[in-house]
């Protein structure tokens, strides 16, 4: 096995991204008590930022998925192209002209793909990730002026942990070629609390459909039928307890929320842990 650069430390590896929805608030204070004692591989198939993943930090087979394709791109060129990454995120300086020109950029090269790509996570609103019509990246400035773009040190570590690991550009139910029996899937749709209580589904269907629900619903189905252990995060509601009946134990959690980074959005949100993990 080849070993880490000596300015890089693997265990001190922590998700590079900022991310709307991101579950680093279960991972301090909440998932250790639903991870299972043991299971054999590991499938994330809503990547986003990586938090659990980070955390678990699964040995044997790993199976990272998401249908957002630039995020994929970065996944898989801090993987296998770190240095050129790092190379590329030094040419960038956080100012909101460069900001603009950056962001109105078309990059040839996957891994000038990937330098863009965190650059703009880094500096822009609120970690948002939002395109146009057109697919671009519209999110205004940040103006967070004291952020460190590089970051080269974690990056390096991110790399390592990502070695050997299988990432992919698909939909959620693409896991059903590769889970088996007593693997582990945890599963993080995109959805906001804000809604818990008025207009989800009509809010919701522009982050993940009802009818992405039901599918996510006959995958848990499938996941039970097959043996395979699974940890859904999703947003506590009468219409998800509903859909989601009889497929797993329900835990009901609260965090602080501040979605889309507004105050009139803030505030304690209610979300659920469905797992057939006993």
């Amino acid at each position: 096995m080849l070993q880490p650069p000596p300015d890089t430390d693997v265990c001190k590896a922590k998700p590079f991204l900022r991310w709307t929805g991101s579950k680093s608030w279960l991972v301090k204070e909440h998932i250790t008590k639903f991870l299972p004692k043991k299971f054999n591989d590991y499938h994330e198939p809503f990547l986003g930022g990586g938090a659990v993943f980070f955390h678990i930090r699964p040995q044997k087979n790993v199976y990272l998925s998401d249908l957002n394709s630039d995020l994929i791109t970065t996944y898989v060129q801090i993987r296998d192209n770190v240095e050129k990454v790092i190379e590329a995120l030094r040419l960038y300086r956080n100012t909101e002209e460069d900001y603009y020109q950056i962001r109105a950029m078309t990059n040839k090269t996957d891994h000038c793909k990937a330098a863009r790509f965190i650059y703009l996570n880094r500096t822009s609103f609120n970690g948002i990730y939002r395109v146009n019509d057109k697919g671009q990246y519209n999110v205004p400035y940040g103006k967070r002026e004291a952020v460190d773009i590089l970051t080269a040190d974690n990056l390096r570590s991110v790399s390592e942990i990502l070695k050997g690991k299988n990432i992919f550009c698909e939909s959620f139910t693409a896991i059903k070629k590769t889970v088996s029996k007593n693997d582990l899937v945890y599963l993080d749709p995109p959805y906001t609390v804000a809604h818990e209580n008025n207009g989800f589904i009509e809010y919701n269907s522009k982050l993940f459909s009802w009818d992405d629900q039901h599918k996510l619903a006959e995958l848990l189905n499938y996941l039970n039928k097959i043996g395979a252990q699974f940890i859904l995060s999703n947003a506590e509601h009468l219409a998800i307890r509903k859909l989601f009946k009889g497929l797993g134990d329900f835990y009901s959690l609260s965090r602080y929320s501040k979605v889309g980074g507004r105050n009139k959005t803030r505030g304690v949100f209610n979300e659920v842990i469905i797992t057939n993990i006993k």
